[in-house]
This record gives structure tokens, C-alpha cells and sequence, in this order.
């Protein structure tokens, strides 16, 4: 089941996007962009982007504990280190794939730095589990607890 997770940019129905969208138990955010902190350095514009991230990903039920992918998108190679600080204070301890990529601008010619994040959420939060008629292929309905039934499993 898709769940399109709306933000509050103008330019959502102009151009066609979600600010996140929800398939089954993963959830997509676009690329944030450090809205409100065009003045602030790499670290205070990375810091915003998680705030404003945060929002979004508690909209579906997620934190950042449920982030499995990050993307980031700087505009100053030198920024790194900076942006790779704030992104360690949150993803310490979870640490998510991640990549890191400079890039020639981003549409706001203040913002440094541009972050796209994907979670996952455990099974029994995902939208298709809700009514229990799972088709997410986690195989929560295989039993009553909602795990699913390892016994079936099978190996290649």
C-alpha cells in the first residue's frame, strides 16, 4: 500500500513530488534541503535537515533509529568533514549505508549541503500489516505473533 507523506514546499503539486512516500514497511524522503538556515555553515545547515527530517520520518511512524540509506549532496568538497560530524552524531551508533557526493549547485544557491533518507520500519509498524492482510512479503502472517515462521523458511 502507498502512502504519500506531504510536506508544506509550494512547488509539491507544480512539480509533482512527496515530501516522503511510504510502500509497505520503507519509507522514501526526498532530498531536504536546510530550509530556514540558509546562513548557517554546513554543520548548522546539516543540523536542520535532520530536524526537518525527523518531522517527516515521525509522520510515518519512523526515526532515525529505522534509517537504513542516506544521500548526501554537498556543494563545497571541504564541507565534508563538517557535514560527516553532524551525520556521525545522529548515525553514530546506527550507521546506515551512506554516500556522499559533491555536486556542482543545488535549486537554492545558500543551501551547502541537500539529504535524501530511507527507513524501514519493523514489521508490526508498517502500513500493510495494519489491517492483517500483509502483502509486504515479511511474512507476518504466518503466525499470530506477527514473526514470521522460520520453520518454512527456505534456504537456496
Amino acid at each position: 500500500m502507498r502512502k504519500n507523506i506531504p510536506g508544506t514546499s509550494p512547488y509539491e503539486p507544480i512539480i509533482g513530488f512527496s515530501r516522503a512516500v511510504q510502500m509497505g514497511d520503507t519509507i522514501y524522503l526526498s532530498g531536504t534541503g536546510p530550509v530556514g538556515a540558509e546562513d548557517q555553515d554546513a554543520a548548522g545547515q546539516t543540523r536542520r535537515i535532520f530536524e526537518l527530517a525527523a518531522e517527516t520520518l515521525a509522520q510515518a511512524g519512523a526515526s532515525f533509529e529505522d534509517v537504513v540509506r542516506t544521500r548526501m549532496y554537498l556543494t563545497h568538497t571541504e564541507d565534508w568533514e563538517a557535514v560527516g560530524r553532524v551525520h556521525g552524531e545522529f548515525f553514530g551508533e546506527i550507521r546506515p549505508a551512506a554516500t556522499m557526493v559533491v555536486v556542482a549547485a543545488l535549486l537554492n544557491p545558500a543551501w551547502r549541503i541537500e539529504m535524501e533518507m530511507e527507513a524501514v520500519l519493523p514489521c508490526s509498524d508498517c502500513c500493510c500489516c495494519e489491517d492483517g492482510d500483509c502483502d509486504c512479503g515479511c511474512g507476518c502472517e504466518d503466525d499470530e505473533s506477527g514473526e514470521p515462521d522460520e520453520s518454512t523458511d527456505k534456504q537456496p
